[in-house]
């Protein structure tokens, strides 16, 4: 079952610099200008139709990564604000809240049009 799915529309300025250090950070296009800038900002056409858990898959693009962890926040981020965070770093438990952690491998490279999708193991 696909539990979100999103398309990305433009990349902001400053995201190289959290892609460098292995971050993907989402936010909607609704989402004011500040914070467009260090993010992939994608259409937000609809809520996640269920929680992001650990098992799930994250596809970006032709890529799929299986979720490792789950920040407490994480699912409401994504439903309220259409903020995600994905961080390709192996943990087994999230850093911070609103975090989503991925295996440590490189990061994709992604660009308008690329393609968001979680769905469910």
């Amino acid at each position: 079952m696909t539990k979100y799915q999103a398309t990305i529309q433009s990349v902001g300025e400053l995201a190289g610099e959290f892609i460098a250090e292995g971050i993907l950070v989402f936010f909607a296009t609704n989402a004011p200008e500040e914070l467009q800038e260090t993010a992939l900002v994608h259409d937000c056409t609809s809520e996640p139709a269920a929680p992001v858990q650990p098992g799930d898959f994250v596809r970006l693009d032709q890529h799929a990564y299986e979720v490792l962890a789950v920040g407490k926040v994480a699912n409401e981020n994504l439903k309220n604000l259409g903020h995600l965070v994905l961080k390709f770093n192996g943990l087994k438990e999230p850093e911070m809240d609103g975090d989503v952690t991925l295996p440590a491998v490189p990061v994709p490279d992604l660009g308008p049009g690329s393609t968001l999708i979680i769905e469910d193991r």
